[in-house]
């Protein structure tokens, strides 16, 4: 019997508690400006992610898969396919199949804990065993029927080249088997994002093709309270197995509410919903945007601290005297009686890994499928291509200890930038987007040449293709860490001691802004100078470079 071990206990029980902070966004391929399906999706937790190669390989009927629940304390066996395919991780395999997720949690009475077979192992299955979007759908269903659930709600985005679908599903509590489940095929040309929340509301119940799921979804919404037939109202299924509250409404809608308000800037869709509004109304499941959208303007996209809107986090006291929207955990705190929070952005420090997948139909399956990997805050990481034909990955993505730094850890090299910026934020923030803006354009723009060699080359030598995108992937990694290691120790030197170098190196002052001055005043009056003479110098002189 063959036995996998999915994940080290360490990082499963790290996943599980930050579980509930992750972010994904759906672009169909007729909303891409190059026919690609992407898929960007954060995982988020404090941990050293590893990047692994599952081999594809031909499984006996006595070969088996060990699924363990750490959180729930329970082992379960499942027998392995005829056939599994090659998969970088629990995310993207050979045949351009994607999946990402996010924890909406929904009714804690409906968590079975008593099954092995976790979200995780769905996922890590289903990129495994399916070579389309749909057929991974449907993959992930037989397990929970034959298996149980043993997660909480979730939402899975699934998507290949050609299709996208949005996959929700909860469990039916403790004793009871399977799980509840609606998935839906989002429509070409549109985009969908969630964000720890059930995006999907009512639903066609006579769709097959585009609608898929359980026979009791609205049956057991009913015998168990959650949904009243007589109201009037249809049926929805995050309405009946995911409530809102104020509070969920402005920590998840809110990542929703700005993706698609700079998608679709004319839709002027209010804020009214993520900001916790009663009856205020809910944002479409998916929407098409005002342009079509690129690589680079995906990863604009994703990274975001609601720059330019009334609740910015680079402004106000909170993030202190350099606009830092890097705030401390914990996000939810107390003054005297009153529960108050932080916001939920979609950039935040404690992003364990994220990725953008890229999925072309234009193109060879060997070629088509690339992941664009980031580690760590991805306001301040730097997407490198990965490739999901490469036979081996960069030592430094799978490398590192979380209780020792090291810089031959790209985990540990990327948090050191994405941590040292926060001294002088606004100031340093500045070199680092410089920074990942030339690597990644740079990266972008050569694909399409380097892609080309490679299809030409596997029409002569599959093999020789497959050596060409795995040295590419090793060795444009190799550079990008080499070269954030450089972008660290600079910020060392220009910043040092709270002085800023200029591009002669001269060391200059450059103090706060009025705005935090002013509240400093306000806040510690004593601050202010006597005067004694309306004509005397108060000015601190210009320190000397020595």
């Amino acid at each position: 019997m063959i036995k996998r071990l999915l994940f080290f206990v360490g990082v499963i029980l790290l996943m599980t508690e930050s579980a509930k902070a992750c972010t994904n966004l759906i672009v169909t391929k007729g909303a891409s400006a190059d026919g690609s399906t992407m898929l960007f999706y954060a995982n988020d937790g404090e941990y050293i992610p590893v990047l692994p190669i599952h081999a594809g390989q031909r499984w006996s009927k006595r070969d088996s898969v060990e699924l363990i629940s750490w959180p729930n304390g329970v082992r379960a066996n499942i027998p392995q396919p005829k056939k599994s395919y090659t998969a970088l991780g629990y995310h993207i395999n050979e045949y351009q199949v994607a999946i990402g997720e996010t924890t909406f949690g929904g009714r804690h009475e409906l968590h079975n804990r008593s099954v092995a077979q976790e979200y995780w192992h769905l996922m890590e299955e289903a990129v495994r065993r399916a070579k389309t979007a749909k057929e991974a759908v449907h993959i992930i269903i037989d397990l929970v029927e034959q298996y149980g659930y043993g997660s909480e709600g979730e939402s899975f985005s699934i998507v290949d080249p050609n299709e996208a679908w949005l996959l929700e599903m909860i469990g039916k509590g403790e004793g009871s088997h399977g799980a509840l489940y609606v998935a839906q095929r989002i429509p070409d040309g549109m985009v969908v994002a969630h964000a720890n929340h059930s995006r999907i509301s009512s639903f066609p119940m006579n769709d097959p093709e585009n609608c898929i799921y359980s026979h009791d979804v609205v049956s057991f919404a009913v015998e168990k309270g959650y949904y009243d037939p007589k109201s009037g109202k249809p049926f929805e299924f995050n309405s009946a197995y995911d409530p809102v509250s104020p509070a969920k409404l402005r920590y998840c809608e809110s990542r929703v509410y700005s993706l698609y308000h700079r998608m679709a800037p004319s839709m002027d869709l209010s804020s009214d919903y993520c900001r916790g509004v009663q009856g205020a109304e809910a944002y479409p499941l998916w929407i098409k945007p005002d342009e079509k959208i690129s690589l680079k303007n995906m990863m604009s996209l994703v990274r975001d601290h609601y720059e330019g809107m009334p609740w910015d986090m680079r402004k106000g006291i909170a993030s202190g005297a350099y606009g830092s929207p890097n705030y401390a955990r914990p996000m939810t705190w107390k003054v005297d009686d009153t529960t108050c929070s932080w916001e939920r952005p979609i950039s935040t420090p404690v992003t364990a890994y994220s990725f953008i997948a890229q999925l072309r139909a234009d193109l060879p399956r060997e070629v088509g499928a690339l992941m664009w990997y980031g580690l760590d805050n991805n306001y301040t990481n730097c997407y490198m291509p990965v490739y999901v034909s490469s036979t081996k990955m960069p030592v430094a993505f799978n490398t590192g200890d979380i209780n020792k730094f090291s810089w031959s850890s790209a985990w540990w090299v990327f948090n050191f930038v994405g941590n040292y910026v926060n001294l002088r934020y606004n100031d340093m923030v500045k070199d680092v987007q410089k920074k990942q803006s030339a690597i990644e354009s740079e990266l972008i723009d050569q694909q399409a040449t380097f892609e080309a060699k490679v299809v030409a080359e596997l029409k002569k030598n599959k093999k020789g293709a497959i050596e060409m995108m795995t040295d590419y992937t090793n060795n444009t990694a190799e550079s990008v860490v080499a070269d954030w290691i450089d972008l660290g120790q600079f910020l060392i030197m220009k910043y040092n001691d709270g002085y800023v170098k200029d591009e002669q190196n001269r060391i200059k002052q450059k103090g706060a802004s009025e705005s935090y001055y002013r509240k400093v005043l306000k806040d510690d009056p004593e601050r202010k100078l006597p005067v004694w003479d309306q004509q005397e110098e108060h000015n601190e002189k210009e320190p000397s470079n020595f």
